[in-house]
């Protein structure tokens, strides 16, 4: 996802004439827009589906570093024990 400046920062004044443009905009183009009050950011407006896609892999690369973590640290299950403990043949 590269930024595109001259779209991808709006003024929040913007916003408050045409907000359904703003929100048209993230939704196809699939780049969150940063808004800017006075020349600083100070929101940012982003499609749903993107948000949640991004919390999602948020949370795998978390889970993935954490049973890192785990391994590094000699806290691990053999196969036979957990299929065992779930009651999976």
């Amino acid at each position: 996802m590269n930024t595109k400046f001259s779209e991808d920062i709006v003024p929040v004044s913007v916003l408050k004439v045409n907000p359904s443009k703003i929100v048209k905009q993230v939704q196809e183009v699939h780049r969150p827009v940063v808004l800017t009050n006075r020349g600083k950011g100070v929101a940012v407006v982003q499609a749903l589906q993107d948000y949640e896609a991004g919390v999602e892999q948020q949370s795998f690369m978390k889970a993935v570093v954490k049973g890192m973590v785990d391994l590094e640290e000699g806290r691990e299950v053999s196969l036979a024990d957990l299929k065992k403990h779930l009651r999976i043949k």
